[in-house]
């Protein structure tokens, strides 16, 4: 049995990742702004993500950290909004690299969350981990990434090994988030191309990402960095396409550029999200022989729509 700390477990993945860890007999503490609960081997302990405290205790002797502390992106991309999406991500990041600091035997490997976005507007060519992001690009998506990634490469040398995955649109699951809100749109007749339809979606499923994370935790010979995303991206069109035939709607409306950065804050939303892409490939899992369950982008978008209805 490993136990696990997991900053930020509460969310989509975390709790995910939570149930995969407890299914395979680990015990997992999740850091949480919640209330503390202990339920058998799951414990929940009350941190602020700014300041140490009691709660660092928790680090001593474990046998990982997976941090994915970070509010969700889907937010209108106000200056305020922007500033709150960096300090979510790199004040933890800050925190955990004093909290092992001052660990007597700190967890010997830290996974760290970070995102594919950080490439803004990819085009058409393929990004892999050499790919060097150039900087350029929606500042909630490029400038929120590289100071996320920034503050993990200032504290990583406090473990013995550090894992940082760049985790593309995660597919799946009963509250999966992305497939919930595209699903909705095409029932409601909008499940048409956003913009020219061509830009790219870098796509992962959700037992995916679990099994990289497990494998980062467990397989001492993985560290740096690694794309967690299909290596079969697929154009916004074709995810339309796919989502709609999921919900049973043989077409949808089209949303112009224009439309979608009209209506996106409306819907408390940013049109960014939509309307960049990047074609990114898994380079490195696929050749240490990582093997992707997922890679049928259909079956994806169709197991979370079922799961989503029946939960």
């Amino acid at each position: 049995m490993k136990r696990v700390v997991v900053p930020g477990g509460t969310g989509f993945l975390g709790r995910a990742l939570s149930r995969r860890l407890l299914d395979r007999g680990d015990a997992v503490t999740v850091l949480t702004r919640g209330h503390e609960v202990t339920d058998g081997r799951l414990r929940h302990v009350t941190w602020d993500a700014r300041t140490l405290g009691a709660w660092d205790e928790v680090l001593e002797g474990a046998d990982a950290v997976v941090n994915l502390t970070g509010k969700r992106v889907d937010c209108r991309p106000t200056g305020r909004n922007v500033e709150g999406l960096i300090r979510s991500r790199v004040e933890p990041v800050v925190l955990l690299g004093q909290a092992l600091v001052r660990a007597a035997t700190p967890p010997p490997v830290w996974v760290q969350s970070s995102t594919l976005a950080i490439f803004g507007e990819g085009g058409d060519g393929i990004i892999t981990e050499r790919t060097i992001p150039s900087g350029q690009g929606p500042r909630q998506m490029v400038q929120v990434a590289m100071a996320w990634e920034h503050a993990f490469g200032s504290v990583a040398d406090e473990v013995d090994r550090s894992v940082l995955l760049r985790i593309g649109v995660t597919i799946g699951g009963a509250d999966d988030p992305a497939t919930k809100r595209l699903a909705s749109l095409a029932r409601w007749g909008l499940g048409g191309p956003v913009g020219s339809g061509r830009q790219w979606m870098s796509w992962v499923a959700l037992d995916d990402v679990l099994e990289v994370m497990l494998r980062a935790i467990d397989d001492p010979g993985m560290e740096g960095l690694y794309h967690v995303t299909a290596a079969t991206p697929a154009t916004n069109a074709e995810l339309m396409a796919t989502v709609r035939a999921a919900v049973g709607r043989r077409g949808g409306l089209p949303s112009p550029g224009w439309l979608t950065r009209l209506g996106a804050p409306l819907l408390g939303s940013d049109a960014a999200l939509a309307l960049t892409g990047r074609r990114c490939v898994p380079e490195r899992l696929l050749a240490e022989g990582f093997r992707f369950a997922g890679e049928d982008l259909a079956a994806a978008v169709d197991d979370a729509v079922r799961q989503a209805h029946h939960a």
